[in-house]
């Protein structure tokens, strides 16, 4: 069995799972360019497609990718760090389920291209693979994205919330964001 046929059939969390099983991720051995989320929300677990909703076209457009590039999983990886909708809280989703990543993100990685640009979208996979910086604040993660390059780059989750982070860090869409289409485009062209 391949992984991804492992991974849609796993069903190590379903007594936790409000709305049922769907892992909702995408990859492939060639991809140069790894976005690690946080969980699929309610709109993702619906359609099955990875950021299919507000917050992926923000992403989009942040990243200066096109949707055909971004649903190409020969150029990018789609991996939360909850495969499934983890179900609703209060002010929003509940946080991705804590067995998903240590399960599968190893042998997922592993699948992946080592010369490749990873986006760290939100503070769930900052704090996973930023352990260092745990006693941070995401926008201190987030201002810091050089430290980080030229494997690495943090992000804020593109929710309708970051709008308030960027109007209060300007710096963000002024340098951040034109580096960080500098470097997706750079791994998207297979320059190193």
């Amino acid at each position: 069995m391949s992984l991804q046929a492992e991974i849609a059939a796993c069903t190590v969390c379903a007594s936790a799972l409000p709305h049922g099983v769907r892992p909702v991720v995408s990859f492939s051995s060639t991809a140069r360019l790894l976005i690690i989320g946080q969980a699929p929300g309610s709109k993702v677990h619906a359609s099955g497609i990875p950021w299919d909703d507000a917050s992926g076209d923000r992403l989009r457009e942040w990243t200066g990718l096109t949707k055909a590039q971004m649903y190409d999983p020969a150029q990018v990886a789609l991996v939360p760090m909850g495969f499934c909708y983890p179900g609703k809280a209060s002010g929003g989703d509940n946080p991705p389920r804590p067995e998903c990543a240590p399960l599968w993100h190893e042998r997922v990685l592993a699948s992946l291209p080592q010369d490749r640009l990873t986006l760290l979208v939100g503070t769930y996979a900052q704090a996973y693979y930023l352990p260092e910086t745990r006693r941070w604040t995401l926008t201190d993660r987030v201002q810091a994205y050089r430290d980080f390059l030229p494997g690495v780059l943090p992000l804020p989750h593109p929710a309708w919330r970051s709008t308030i982070f960027m109007r209060k860090n300007p710096w963000f869409e002024g340098e951040a964001l034109p580096e960080l289409r500098r470097q997706v485009a750079r791994k998207l062209r297979h320059v190193g």
